[in-house]
């Protein structure tokens, strides 16, 4: 019989070819087949798996060398500390959008602030603000399987008392309310620059990709429609691809004139979200 810790040697030889992290990824889904913690399998090397978490381990595994992101194996992805649930319907939370989780978190500070998250997929976002403040939260999407996994992530980490979610275009399902900050991570990536399969992007939401032909289509609706939402004093956040923020911030200057906008950069250094202060 094999051992966990060859188990593990093989699959991170099978991920070689199709993952930047090999071993890494192999470790998470061994972990997830065996239902272990990562440190238990580093301590137990020598332990042998069921013939069934041997066969869950390949499957897991053969499905990452195809592509598919270790997020959607294990139903669930890291953000701000906490654990969501992702599947096939919501993009992945990145680590890039922390940022703006963090100039959000700042300017709300203990205030009951009223907070719109535009496009909100799993909900990470809305659910870390609401568990981080007193902030009343609402988040919108068009995906009604979106809306359902964010419900599920609203439960999970206790907030449904400050967070709710509407399924719906952009601002729409909100229009009669007003709000003190507004936070989107809307598609922006190029029409022409999405990726495709193997690239593990591929396997998210195209819908929740697709910018259009520039990567601003929904930034220019989205701008078009935020004045009459907004209070005053508020704070306005958009994350977008670096090549596009020079872009974004010209449409942000034209459609809202009365505030100031600024650039934030990313873990990498590179121009990663629009901050725009609302006169």
């Amino acid at each position: 019989m094999t051992s966990v810790a060859q188990t593990l040697a093989e699959g991170t030889a099978r991920l070689r070819d199709s993952s930047d992290s090999p071993h890494a990824d192999a470790l998470l889904l061994l972990a997830h087949a065996l239902r272990r913690g990562r440190a238990w399998i580093v301590a137990h090397g020598d332990a042998t798996p069921s013939i069934q978490e041997a066969e869950a381990f390949q499957h897991l595994s053969g499905e990452r060398s195809c592509g598919v992101p270790v997020a959607y194996l294990l139903g669930s992805a890291g953000f701000y500390g906490r654990e969501f649930l992702v599947n096939e319907n919501v993009l992945i939370p990145r680590p890039e959008t922390e940022h703006l989780v963090d100039e959000a978190l700042r300017f709300i500070g203990d205030r009951p602030l009223h907070v719109l998250d535009v496009g909100t997929g799993s909900g990470a976002i809305a659910c870390t603000i609401a568990a981080e403040t007193n902030a009343i939260v609402c988040g919108t999407d068009i995906s009604p399987a979106a809306v359902a996994i964010a419900n599920e992530n609203v439960r999970r980490w206790g907030v449904a008392d400050r967070c709710r979610f509407y399924v719906g275009d952009l601002t729409e399902p909100v229009s009669a309310q007003r709000f003190d900050v507004v936070v989107a991570n809307l598609p922006y990536v190029p029409t022409a620059e999405i990726a495709g399969k193997p690239d593990p992007v591929a396997y998210e939401p195209r819908e929740a990709l697709d910018g259009g032909p520039d990567g601003l289509a929904l930034y220019r609706r989205l701008l078009g429609s935020l004045a009459p939402l907004v209070n005053p004093n508020a704070l306005i956040l958009l994350e977008a691809a670096p090549p596009t923020m020079p872009g974004l911030s010209a449409i942000a200057k034209a459609e809202l004139p009365c505030s100031t906008v600024s650039v934030g950069r990313d873990y990498a250094g590179l121009d990663r979200y629009l901050r725009i202060d609302w006169g």
